[in-house]
């Protein structure tokens, strides 16, 4: 018999079937709280200190104090991937502002809730990291930087859950989001590049995007096989006659889009530069210097 997974929740262990928080936490009744999701490759959390440390700007911006320094938060992660013996799997990392009232003000949140789960998860698995995705551009603008920003990692994830329910709606695979402005954010989860005659482009972050730390690899990785990667705005238009298309993200990885909006992309398949780039990126997953031994 399998054991039951063990989750960290503010020091200590529980068994998946009884970890808890209490209803009157603020993560659960505003969605005031971070978090990060993680991906574990071969017994190495990948890019660890990097999560970490957007965790706690992420945290710093809502004046959220984590209870735990970074390293100690590191050596959280590490001891609970551990403690359930995973070698491949998805780690997400909750800081909640902790238990209060039913009033919004935080002050009545004297410590926060930390939870460390290590588990598993698919997205867009088989067919469609070789085939690729179907898309919809999606009604539902990101908030603007001077709102609930994307920016931040934060628990309030109704943006993207609203633009999420399109796209199963309309039989899309996922949804794209625009800014305010009209020109392309993101995924509802994920980062978004194009390539157009052999160059790449990805959208600004600062307009509407999470900084994405897998989104950062493959641009370092397309820039190390010889490809020129700018940041620019992509509109709608762009997308429908790019030559690729690919969504990135610690959950995703790299996952190639075949369709936008009922538009083929490119040949309807998924393309060259994506191809060397999930190549050259679970090449760098397997690198024990790109993150965290736990074993």
């Amino acid at each position: 018999m399998e054991q039951e997974l063990q989750i960290y929740i503010d020091g200590k262990y529980y068994p998946k079937s009884e970890a808890k928080v209490s209803v009157y936490d603020h993560g659960f009744l505003y969605g005031d709280g971070v978090f990060e999701g993680i991906r574990v490759y071969n017994g190495t959390v990948f890019k660890l200190k990097e999560h970490v440390q957007r965790l706690y700007a992420s945290a710093h911006a809502m004046m959220l104090k984590i209870p735990l320094s970074q390293q100690e938060m590191v050596q959280a992660v590490v001891d609970t991937v551990r403690k359930n013996q995973l070698k491949d799997s998805y780690v997400r990392l909750v800081v909640t502002r902790g238990l209060g009232d039913l009033g919004l003000d935080p002050r009545k949140c004297p410590n926060a809730t930390v939870i460390v789960i290590a588990d598993r998860i698919v997205l867009h698995e088989g067919e469609a990291k070789t085939k690729g995705i179907t898309t919809l551009v999606s009604w539902v603008r990101r908030n603007p930087v001077d709102s609930t920003s994307p920016e931040v990692k934060s628990l309030n994830y109704l943006n993207s859950i609203m633009a999420k329910i399109e796209a199963n709606m309309s039989g899309a695979d996922e949804a794209i989001c625009l800014d305010k402005n009209g020109y392309v954010a993101e995924g509802v989860g994920e980062n978004l590049f194009i390539v157009r005659n052999g160059k790449i482009s990805t959208p600004p972050t600062a307009t509407g995007a999470l900084e994405g730390i897998t989104a950062k690899s493959v641009t370092k990785l397309a820039i190390k096989l010889g490809y020129e990667v700018t940041v620019e705005n992509i509109t709608p238009f762009m997308l429908f006659n790019a030559d690729e298309v690919f969504f990135t993200g610690s959950a995703a990885e790299i996952v190639p889009i075949r369709q936008v909006n009922w538009r083929q992309i490119g040949n309807g398949n998924r393309g060259p530069v994506t191809e060397k780039l999930v190549d050259e990126f679970h090449k760098l997953t397997r690198d024990p210097t790109q993150g965290i031994a736990v074993y």
